[in-house]
């Protein structure tokens, strides 16, 4: 069975020398992925991936480490983009407290206008939290209209059961990294209609290519991973991973 890539940056420039390529070997071996904005120009190159190929759909948004474009101005310019029927999401958004090219409270402040930006369109949202568990939950109770999914997730078991009413939870290559115990113990933990494949393709390449360019295709390693995991068939996992992309993001059958 064909797979999703719920979460793909192929506007990366490590996809420069063979995109054209890629892109075909996605159509023939994914059921379709979605490309994930992170400011206005990956917004926008989101949206044109996804009027060109039919496998592809777009998130428009400005991730936490992006912000410094973000304005009045901008947002309105993202409101729009955000009503495109290609558009099945506001993301990635959210906070990071690792790099931090951004202090707290301005990441919060921005957080909070992209949140209002998607009840306004009335969209899901794709939540990025680095090292901000606590403030990023702070802020989401604020909003409980709000759903979406964690992209890679990174709190613990316990955690994740205070979010299933309304999130999924993203989970990827980590998964295959020696170290991923949480994230095992999250998995193992959580139910299979709550989760969802992602690569965040160029990053997070799950073993046995870790090092290497991540790429969609490469979303089955962590099924696998899954279906290790759970003690259920590979199948399983796809059908109900699939499904649950599907749904979150209002994606039908007869929408490809």
């Amino acid at each position: 069975m064909k797979l999703i890539d719920s979460h793909a940056h192929m506007d990366n420039e490590a996809f420069d020398i063979d995109r054209d390529e890629l892109f075909e070997k996605i159509e023939k071996e994914m059921d379709f992925i979605v490309n994930i904005g992170y400011d206005l120009e990956s917004s926008k190159k989101s949206i044109e991936y996804a009027h060109k190929y039919g496998f592809v759909y777009a998130t428009v948004g400005f991730h936490p480490d992006e912000i410094v474009g973000y304005s009045t101005e901008a947002e309105k310019e993202l409101e729009e983009l955000a009503k495109d029927p290609r558009v099945v999401a506001i993301g990635e958004i959210g906070l990071d407290y690792h790099w931090m090219t951004h202090p707290k409270e301005k990441q919060q402040e921005i957080f909070r206008r992209q949140l209002e930006l998607a009840k306004r369109v009335g969209k899901p949202v794709v939540i990025h939290s680095r090292e901000a568990m606590e403030d990023t939950l702070n802020i989401l109770n604020e909003y409980p209209e709000i759903k979406g999914i964690f992209h890679c997730y990174p709190g613990s078991a316990e955690t994740a059961k205070t979010l299933l009413d309304r999130f999924y939870l993203g989970i990827g290559g980590v998964l295959t990294f020696k170290n991923a115990r949480k994230l095992v113990e999250v998995v193992k933990n959580v139910p299979m209609d709550r989760i969802i494949l992602e690569t965040d393709c160029p990053y997070m390449t799950p073993a046995p290519f870790r090092g290497k360019r991540n790429e969609p295709v490469y979303v089955k390693y962590v099924a696998e991973k899954i279906a290790e995991i759970k003690g259920i068939e590979f199948e399983e996992v796809a059908v109900k991973t699939n499904a649950n992309t599907r749904k979150v993001y209002g994606i039908s059958e007869e929408n490809k």
